[in-house]
């Protein structure tokens, strides 16, 4: 008998760590192949379920930074380790990592839209090679920061150069501004055709981000945007996600600029 897409597994909530007084990361027993940017449905039986990203991931173990902010996630905020969490998938096409591991890459993150590019961004800090990193990562305010520690571990990489900021707020080791406004400390130049730039956010901030990119002078080919926020079933059946013609659970969520700027709200 076939089984069935839909129906989750139950697995075992190993550890938690709160980020913020709002965002906490679980980790969750799992086995199976998992690429950077992909996301999975979490559920709770009689509760509900949500999709949502994963932030990091080891042969063992998936991770996700979750908000909370509606009747799923408060249920998720009452878990303890050693509880069941249930999971289908994994789901989505995710970063195009292999092709751009080995380029001069450009992040833009702002908020949450960190989580879906973290597994990736430690990917490239514990990798070899002598290609740049511009990080640019934006949080409303200096209690919205999440993922402290990889922060310092990144800005300490010498082949990384890390811009974070806070949008109406100055402290020491952030800027304050939108990520937008510091696009232009990046040495597009400098890199020839050897780059690639990466951008996940809030709506309005991915559609200012890449317009900023485009005025830099960066190729609509060389940018990939994640719409990870639409997802709903995940499997192409409530529709939820649909813009146009176009299933982001199931062609997506991530996707090159020339296709995304028809998707951008």
């Amino acid at each position: 008998m076939a089984s069935n897409v839909v129906t989750p597994k139950a697995h075992r909530l190993v550890s938690i760590l709160p980020q913020t007084e709002t965002e906490w990361t679980f980790r969750v027993e799992h086995h199976g192949p998992v690429n950077h940017g992909q996301f999975m449905q979490l559920s709770l039986p009689r509760v509900g379920e949500c999709p949502i990203s994963i932030s990091g991931f080891t042969d063992d173990t998936v991770d996700f930074t979750i908000r909370r902010v509606g009747h799923v996630t408060d249920e998720l905020f009452n878990l303890k380790p050693g509880d069941d969490l249930f999971l289908r998938g994994t789901y989505g096409n995710g970063w195009p990592y292999q092709e751009i591991k080995d380029k001069n890459l450009v992040i833009i993150a702002g908020g949450t839209g960190v989580s879906p590019v973290k597994s990736m961004i430690n990917a490239l800090h514990d990798a070899d090679g002598d290609k740049q990193v511009y990080l640019i990562l934006g949080f409303k305010d200096d209690h919205a920061i999440l993922f402290r520690d990889e922060l310092e571990k990144w800005r300490a990489n010498p082949r990384f150069h890390c811009i974070y900021c806070l949008d109406h707020m100055s402290v020491e080791g952030f800027h304050e501004g939108m990520v937008t406004a510091f696009l232009d400390q990046v040495p597009f130049a400098e890199f020839g055709d050897d780059y690639a730039c990466v951008v996940v956010g809030p709506p309005v901030m991915m559609r200012f981000a890449g317009l900023g990119l485009l005025r830099q002078g960066v190729p609509e080919e060389k940018i990939w945007m994640s719409f990870e926020r639409r997802m709903s079933c995940a499997v192409g059946k409530c529709g939820h996600c649909r813009i146009d013609e176009t299933y982001v659970c199931l062609d997506g969520p991530v996707f090159n600029y020339t296709k995304a700027k028809q998707l951008i709200d």
